[in-house]
């Protein structure tokens, strides 16, 4: 990307969603929740199965969990899956092929960030793990003073924050929740089939102006694309 053939700059916002957009996770949530099914007294679910109902939040997947599982929740089931989460947060974690270089090459003409429905102190330490929490002008959580996606304040915040319109506003994320998030909020959607959120997604959603890729390649070009329009 040149910087003559770029418009948009500061005014341009691409908003990322964390698990199965950024990072690969699965397999450390998945251990978690089961650690945590196995202190209650359950039967492991597969790892396949807990990615399937990551998206919503912390409380939901446990939630999800314990029902798969056939068991009772506990009022601190959710404390103690993030105590568990915590200690696995990079045990089997990484990013991404080639998101690294697509960050680097977007972040001189737009403002990245990150919006998950992630609590913000794991997804604060996973980023300072990976070493790429200062690409992103804002970072916000599932935990914070916004409703969790697909409720779009989260990102209207984002955008207000950065200086962007609906028009100009890229959200980027692996999952239905994604799609409506940016759906409500009047910008526009990448869905990436490559992450383990993508199962909620049904390609016959797709409305004009929203794409699906099938790879970081193809997220890189719909990120130039968005950029040069």
């Amino acid at each position: 990307m040149g910087d003559s053939d770029l418009v948009g700059h500061v005014q341009s916002l691409i908003a990322f969603d964390l698990d199965g957009t950024l990072i690969d996770s699965h397999r450390d949530l998945a251990e978690s929740a089961n650690q945590l099914i196995s202190e209650l007294g359950g039967a492991p679910l597969s790892l396949d199965a807990v990615g399937g109902m990551v998206g919503g939040g912390a409380a939901l997947l446990v939630k999800r969990a314990l029902d798969a599982a056939g068991l009772e929740h506990p009022k601190n089931a959710v404390v103690r899956f993030l105590e568990i989460y915590d200690t696995r947060l990079t045990n089997h974690t990484r990013v991404y092929d080639g998101i690294l270089d697509t960050l680097n090459a977007a972040r001189p003409h737009a403002s990245l960030a990150v919006l998950t429905n992630k609590p913000l102190a794991p997804t604060t330490k996973l980023l300072d793990a990976f070493a790429i929490r200062d690409l992103f002008q804002s970072v916000v959580g599932g935990d914070g003073p916004y409703p969790r996606k697909p409720d779009p304040q989260g990102l209207l915040a984002i955008m207000a924050t950065a200086g962007a319109t609906p028009d100009r506003t890229l959200m980027v994320g692996d999952s239905a929740v994604d799609y409506e998030t940016a759906r409500h909020a009047s910008s526009h959607a990448c869905i990436v089939s490559y992450g383990f959120g993508f199962r909620s997604f049904k390609r016959e959603q797709l409305q004009d102006g929203h794409s699906v890729v099938d790879d970081v390649k193809g997220l890189a070009g719909v990120i130039e694309q968005f950029l040069r329009k």
